[in-house]
């Protein structure tokens, strides 16, 4: 039996909002993934040192405070200066849709927006780790 998959949920920035973290958190769990919370206001350097020390395949942040422009970059950058860029990266939350082309060119490889079912999120993974 494969080993599950090793999510890290994230929450950057000074968001103080995290249902929606939590919702996918379960729904992650609930899926078989093994899930790492890191709880609110996470720095990008605190979410990449994370990821690292525990080994995680996906890196999910979940954002409504409107800076997912300047923090999901971030990650994605520090992630490759770390040579970790083997780890998927995926966000959600309140994000328009004029800033999804832009966050998926700087390396973030999907955008999971409100209304979005858990099952796609958890599909999408499923097909794009890699193992």
């Amino acid at each position: 039996m494969d080993k599950p998959i090793r999510v890290l949920v994230a929450k950057p920035g000074l968001d103080g909002h995290d249902r929606g973290a939590k919702v996918i958190a379960r729904a992650f769990r609930d899926a078989g993934m093994e899930v790492i919370y890191t709880g609110l206001r996470q720095t990008p350097e605190q979410i990449v040192e994370t990821a690292i020390q525990e080994d995680v395949e996906v890196v999910a942040m979940s954002i409504l405070s409107g800076a997912h422009n300047h923090l999901f970059p971030i990650v994605v950058n520090m992630l490759k200066e770390r040579e970790a860029d083997d780890i998927l990266v995926v966000g959600g939350g309140v994000i328009p849709d004029d800033d999804i082309p832009g966050l998926k060119e700087a390396g973030v490889a999907e955008i999971f927006t409100p209304g979005t079912p858990t099952s796609q999120a958890i599909e999408f993974i499923k097909q794009n780790i890699k193992r």
